[in-house]
């Protein structure tokens, strides 16, 4: 490790925070990642995608988030780990800033954008961590091989397994950031836990983290959180309704595109994902404010569909839903396309199901192989025992998870 590692501010530096209270930076290397372009992109990727256009307040980007997360990591690693055997102090650096940059790779409204061009946020962080960026000059100053070990942590490949846990894991830094700092700018009070509590019991014990038993409560007070929050803003049904708008938008945008059309507006930041060559720099070029920007100009657009999908966009003109699983309802699903083509609008843009199964959320599922590893409680005994097996609230909830499946459709037609 080179001196720069260690290197303090003469000052230290505070942001005010409004679930924090402030987020504290002594770090030379966690402010000059703070204020490199990459990470300043943040501020133009809102955290909560369309959800603004359902709780007003929703406006916070994910770089409050990524601050918030590297706060809650810097409290556990410097107040609670620090001088316990089980703890490596030489991780302190790759846990801030993995904490910090776990999110750098997200585009515009990331999950509509993702599904329309096949992107992935994931390379994309790693893209910006190793590739030609500043991010990657300030993190290479640390040494040679420090970006390779950040990008290895946000991916849980990491060797220490306790540092990928702070921040990916059933209860981790990323996620009492987010379920806090969405229900404050929601205005909901469904996403308040005791973190405080959480923090005085979390423990690194032999390669993996775990919490004190008598901290039980207040980790089921996070679960409930977590999947009151699931139900009542992430999978609001407005919010997917404006998911499925902008997505619909994009993917006939880029049909356009593929058929030669000639827009009024020649969408440049959009080519090379139209094309599907998209570069690293390209990426980073393009934002929310830009994306919005196109939609403006589509609304101007000849092509009555892009037109008409981006009006409603921007003005909230949103689709209706109706519940319903069109591989249970085959017929009923039937009757509503037929309904949406007689009334002039193509299904193949009109007509979209959805289900909350294919958002990237997940409930407390400790039997399920492909979610995060679950929530370990360290009994008086020094006994490990996963949370389930001693929590009646969390074994109930976890197996009683239901799919919401909808269908969204113009609001101009009627459907019952």
């Amino acid at each position: 490790m080179s001196n720069y590692a260690n290197s303090k501010l003469v000052e230290e530096k505070v942001f005010k925070d409004p679930v924090h209270r402030y987020v504290h930076v002594r770090d030379q290397v966690i402010w000059d990642l703070i204020g490199t372009k990459e990470f300043q992109r943040l501020r133009r990727i809102k955290q909560l995608g369309t959800s603004y256009l359902v709780f007003h307040g929703a406006e916070h980007s994910r770089f409050n988030h990524s601050l918030g997360v590297y706060e809650i990591v810097r409290r556990i690693v410097d107040d609670v780990f620090r001088g316990r055997p089980e703890w490596d102090e030489s991780e302190r650096l790759v846990a801030l800033c993995a904490a910090l940059l776990h999110d750098l790779g997200h585009g515009p409204f990331s999950h509509a954008f993702e599904n329309v061009f096949h992107t992935d946020h994931e390379h994309y962080t790693r893209e910006i961590l190793l590739g030609n960026t500043e991010v990657n000059a300030v993190l290479r100053k640390v040494s040679e091989d420090f970006a390779e070990r950040v990008a290895l942590v946000i991916e849980k490949n990491y060797t220490n397994n306790i540092v990928v846990s702070l921040i990916s894991s059933q209860i981790d830094a990323d996620r009492m950031d987010y379920l806090q700092r969405d229900a404050y700018f929601t205005g909901v009070s469904y996403g308040h836990f005791d973190m405080e509590r959480i923090l005085r019991v979390i423990r690194p014990r032999q390669g993996q983290i775990v919490f004190k038993a008598t901290g039980m409560h207040a980790i089921e007070d996070y679960i409930m959180s977590r999947y009151q929050m699931y139900l009542q803003i992430y999978f609001h049904p407005v919010s997917r309704s404006a998911e499925t708008v902008l997505n619909l938008t994009l993917k006939r945008a880029k049909q356009l595109y593929d058929e030669g059309y000639q827009f009024k507006f020649d969408p440049i930041h959009f080519h090379s994902f139209f094309e599907n060559r998209v570069t690293l720099e390209d990426y980073l070029a393009l934002d929310e404010n830009i994306l919005l920007a196109y939609f403006q100009y589509w609304m101007d657009e000849e092509d009555a569909i892009l037109k008409d999908l981006s009006r409603r966009f921007i003005n909230r003109d949103l689709f209706a839903h109706v519940d319903l699983n069109p591989e249970e309802e085959p017929e009923r699903y039937a009757w509503l396309i037929e309904q949406v083509r007689a009334q002039g609008f193509d299904p193949e843009y009109y007509v979209k199901p959805d289900s909350t199964s294919d958002l990237p959320y997940d409930f407390y599922r400790p039997g399920d192989k492909t979610t995060k590893k679950p929530i370990y409680l360290e009994m008086p005994s020094g006994e490990i025992r996963e949370l389930s097996e001693q929590s009646h609230i969390v074994s109930a909830m976890a197996n009683n998870i239901k799919v919401d499946y909808k269908v969204y459709y113009p609001k101009e037609i009627m459907f019952i």
